[in-house]
C-alpha cells in the first residue's frame, strides 16, 4: 500500500529544515554550509532533507522567501489602516521595510554576502517575481488613495505601482552592492548617499511629488548600514 502523506506534518518538517538552514546561514555563512550540516543540526537521517529540498540553493531560496513573507506580513496593518493619509502610509511602507531589515541585520548581512553570486541567479529571479506579486497590490492601494487625495498624479495607480516595485527591487540590489563595496572600502559614503538620492528622485517623479518629499532612508539608518 502506498504511504499516505500527512500535509501538516510535511509542512512542519519542512519548516524545521528552513529554520536550521537559516540558523546556519547566519552563524557560519552560506558558503560554509552544506546540506549535511542542516541534517546534523536536526539530528536527521542522511538524505532526509531531499524530501523537501534538492540542493543547497533551494534552502537559500526557502529562507529568503520566508523573509519576504514575514516582511510583507509586517507591513499589512499599516497599509490597511484607512485612517492614515496616503503619504503617511507610503512613509510607513518604506520605514517598515527598513526597520524590519535593521532588526535582522546579522541575517541580512549573511544573505547579502552570497546574494549576488552567479549560483543564486535563479533564486534572485524567483524573489523578484514573488516580491512583485506581493508588493504591487499594496502600493497600488496607496497610490490610488494618493490620487484621490490629490497628492499623487500618475495616470494609472496600478501601472505606477508596478514601476515603483521595479525601482524598489533595483534599489535593493544596488544597496546590496553598495553595502558590500563599503565593507571592502571601494566606495565612499557620499557615493552611497548620491545613489540612494537618485532613486528617491525617480520615485518622486513617478508620483508627481515635489522634489525632496520622498520618504527616503533617514541619516541614522544610512549611517547604520553604510558609514
Amino acid at each position: 500500500m502506498a504511504r499516505t502523506l500527512d500535509p501538516a506534518a510535511h509542512a512542519l518538517r519542512r519548516e524545521a529544515f528552513v529554520d536550521a538552514a537559516q540558523r546556519l546561514i547566519q552563524s557560519k555563512g552560506y558558503d560554509q554550509m552544506s546540506l549535511q550540516d542542516v541534517l546534523d543540526e536536526l539530528d536527521a537521517s542522511k538524505g532526509a532533507i531531499y524530501h523537501y529540498f534538492d540542493s543547497r540553493v533551494a534552502t537559500l531560496d526557502a529562507v529568503v522567501e520566508r523573509m519576504v513573507d514575514a516582511a510583507t506580513e509586517a507591513l499589512l496593518p499599516m497599509v490597511a489602516d484607512p485612517d492614515l493619509p496616503a503619504l503617511q502610509r507610503l512613509e510607513g511602507f518604506f520605514s517598515g521595510i527598513a526597520h524590519w531589515k535593521t532588526d535582522r541585520k546579522e541575517l541580512m548581512v549573511a544573505v547579502a554576502q552570497v546574494w549576488l553570486s552567479d549560483e543564486n541567479v535563479v533564486v534572485r529571479e524567483k524573489l523578484r517575481q514573488s516580491t512583485t506579486t506581493r508588493l504591487t497590490p499594496l502600493l497600488a492601494t496607496i497610490v490610488r488613495q494618493g490620487k484621490d487625495e490629490g497628492v499623487f498624479s500618475p495616470s494609472s495607480a496600478e501601472q505606477a505601482a508596478e514601476v515603483l516595485v521595479a525601482l524598489i527591487l533595483g534599489l535593493n540590489e544596488a544597496a546590496t552592492r553598495l553595502f558590500l563595496a563599503r565593507r571592502a572600502r571601494t566606495v565612499s559614503f557620499e557615493h552611497v548617499q548620491g545613489a540612494i538620492a537618485a532613486y528617491s528622485e525617480a520615485f518622486e517623479r513617478i508620483l508627481g511629488l515635489p522634489a525632496g518629499s520622498w520618504p527616503t532612508l533617514d541619516a541614522a539608518t544610512l549611517h547604520y548600514w553604510f558609514a
